[in-house]
């Protein structure tokens, strides 16, 4: 209904969510906050996962942490929006388990603590999530928080790639051209390409400038067109 009819279906979550169904609740608040069928209102939309959250919803507890770590209806604010992560992050939900280790890794709203991070992504991964797979592929090839392990990295990239998340494509993409594995990893950079975007593909453009094979450098344009077909969206 969402799809076809967004008006109308707003109109039904809205009215579900005054009458108490948990899971409307959290749907108005992603929609109210994505402005989908209905007036885009940010401060409504935390409220919404507030009361969703409130009731035990893990995902509108994450959504609470995400819009206070963007400042999304209210002031930014990293370490409450870590406090929100770590609650749905403890009940066993992946997005939060990502989004807590972002944090983590970074240093923002909390303190550096890269091997709890390393663990939160194994977690998220293990759950089957594909963006930490990725990310826990970098910590086991860059070895710096347990030892090297190369082997585990590419096969955690390439269930990241196969897993639709486009970070894990180029990953996995890197590790096939440094095989030799060129026409392969063309074929991940392709997917890549079409699913990314605008701040990763400016990233990517660039790393792809100093690979060794020109059929990989000349994605590189490709990379760069693809950002200003965004940026004119």
């Amino acid at each position: 209904m969402l799809e076809e009819s967004p008006a109308r279906a707003a109109q039904a979550i809205l009215m579900a969510a005054g009458e108490g169904v948990l899971e409307a609740q959290a749907l108005l608040g992603q929609i109210l906050l994505d402005g989908h069928g209905i007036a885009q209102d940010q401060p409504l939309a935390l409220r919404w996962f507030d009361i969703a959250a409130g009731q035990g919803h893990l995902m509108a507890r994450n959504m609470l942490g995400r819009c206070h770590e963007h400042g999304w209806g209210c002031v930014t604010d990293a370490a409450v929006a870590a406090k929100h992560y770590r609650v749905a992050a403890d009940d066993g939900l992946d997005w939060a388990m990502y989004n807590f280790a972002n944090l983590l890794a970074t240093g923002r709203g909390v303190v550096v603590d890269h091997l709890q991070a390393m663990a939160l992504y194994q977690r998220a991964a293990e759950a089957g999530h594909a963006k930490s797979m990725n990310l826990l592929g970098r910590y086991l090839e860059e070895g710096q928080v347990c030892p090297a392990n190369p082997v585990a990295a590419r096969d955690w990239y390439r269930r990241s790639a196969e897993g639709g998340d486009f970070r894990g494509q180029f990953s996995y993409a890197a590790v096939l051209a440094a095989e030799g594995q060129v026409d392969v990893a063309l074929v991940w950079l392709e997917k890549a390409l079409a699913g990314g975007n605008l701040n990763f593909l400016r990233v990517a453009s660039q790393a792809l400038l100093s690979a060794t094979d020109p059929r990989i450098q000349g994605m590189a344009a490709r990379f760069a067109r693809r950002c200003i077909d965004l940026q004119r969206v």
